[in-house]
């Protein structure tokens, strides 16, 4: 196998049965692949009471500045109902120009582009100056609790220090060219309980009806915008996931209420902030008159942004040159390992397009594979050779 080839690398991935936590031969074959083109290459676990093992892989080639760091994961979700799918999940069939099976868009192709560009690179122009480096793990569809995180310290622990980083996440809703990730909103969780008292439908001066009280509340929730976005964020959401009594009978006012949220929010809050602020409207609306609990989940996820400039700049251009698209820089989506590499450098997400991420019959163009590769390659070029 040529190992600068992104679909015969994606299929090699892909036909790695790597479900979080298990490494499944995903991370020991990129790591054979890396130290054949020249990188130095280390496997590192790392454990966490109540959470699983995670392998990671770091790699390096040069030992110079400026340090570009690729970025992702090799882990994948689970394929579902595998008698639903074109093709086996884990087969990595070709069809029509088509490459199907878990992880090929999200992220096991973006890694291959990744890999088959640097490698490309580095045997073009073994003697540049700087660094290339990839930090890859095996926890981000999982917990996140033992992988880019930790692995993250432990370079930082070893001296190492990075001056840009491109995440591979499939961030093009539909064509190559379409966006960017600069940043991330942040994701905070509560957990809303009333409490009443139970009793007779037909006697409610001796009972509290806790639902009341919930809808109140939720009510005083939704009532405002949390704030009007910002220069790179839409407006924070608030969205309820839950409410629930757990009442099977008609006949009964129910002891409790409860209510799950979620918020994903902008870089107007930090988590410490916003749940300051639903506390505040919780208690205005609850006066002396509702009894309540509110608890919020720990989170790891914070907004951020990479201000534009010159490195956001190199890579638009890049995507430009390969798909005539300007991509446009967005903070949409969920939340990403960027979240955690933001703290150590300047971070950008751009991978392949992702309509199909977690579906059933995941896939990706083979002609997309390819100009992503290429996209990475002249990114490469231009950030360590500059015109």
């Amino acid at each position: 196998m040529t190992h600068a080839d992104p679909v015969a690398l994606a299929q090699a991935l892909i036909r790695c049965p790597s479900v979080t936590p298990a490494e499944a031969g995903a991370l020991a074959f990129c790591e054979a692949v890396l130290a054949e083109a020249g990188f130095s290459t280390e496997r590192v676990t790392f454990s966490a009471p109540g959470t699983p093992d995670v392998e990671n892989l770091y790699a390096r080639y040069g030992t110079g500045a400026p340090f570009l760091l690729f970025a992702g994961h090799t882990d994948v979700v689970p394929p579902g109902d595998e008698s639903r799918w074109r093709h086996p999940p884990f087969s990595g069939t070709v069809e029509n120009g088509v490459l199907y099976g878990r992880g090929a868009c999200d992220m096991k192709g973006g890694v291959a582009a990744m890999l088959a560009a640097a490698i490309r690179f580095v045997r073009a122009n073994p003697g540049f100056s700087g660094s290339i480096g990839f930090l890859l793990t095996g926890d981000e569809e999982g917990p996140a609790v033992n992988g880019t995180v930790r692995l993250l310290e432990w370079a930082r622990a070893r001296g190492e220090r990075f001056d840009h980083c491109i995440l591979g996440e499939p961030t093009n809703p539909k064509h190559l060219g379409d966006m960017i990730k600069i940043g991330r909103r942040g994701s905070l969780t509560g957990h809303l309980t009333v409490h009443g008292r139970q009793g007779h439908v037909a006697y409610p001066h001796l009972a509290d009806n806790p639902v009341h009280g919930m809808v109140r509340l939720v009510s005083a929730l939704l009532a405002e915008p949390l704030d009007a976005g910002t220069a790179h964020f839409a407006p924070s959401n608030l969205e309820m996931t839950t409410l629930d009594v757990g009442n099977p009978a008609s006949n009964v006012i129910p002891a409790e209420a409860r209510a799950t949220f979620n918020i994903r929010f902008n870089d107007t809050w930090q988590p410490e902030t916003l749940a300051a602020e639903i506390r505040r409207r919780l208690a205005a609306a609850a006066g002396d008159a509702i009894r309540y609990d509110v608890v919020f989940a720990p989170t790891n996820a914070t907004a951020f942004v990479t201000e534009p400039g010159d490195f956001v700049t190199l890579v638009q251009d890049a995507v430009e040159t390969h798909t005539g698209r300007r991509p446009a820089l967005s903070t949409t989506g969920g939340t990403s390992d960027a979240r955690f590499i933001k703290d150590y450098c300047p971070v950008i997400e751009y991978g392949l397009v992702g309509e199909t991420m977690h579906q059933v019959d995941e896939c990706v163009r083979v002609s997309d594979l390819e100009a992503l590769t290429a996209i990475y390659e002249t990114v490469l070029a231009r950030y360590f050779m500059p015109a």
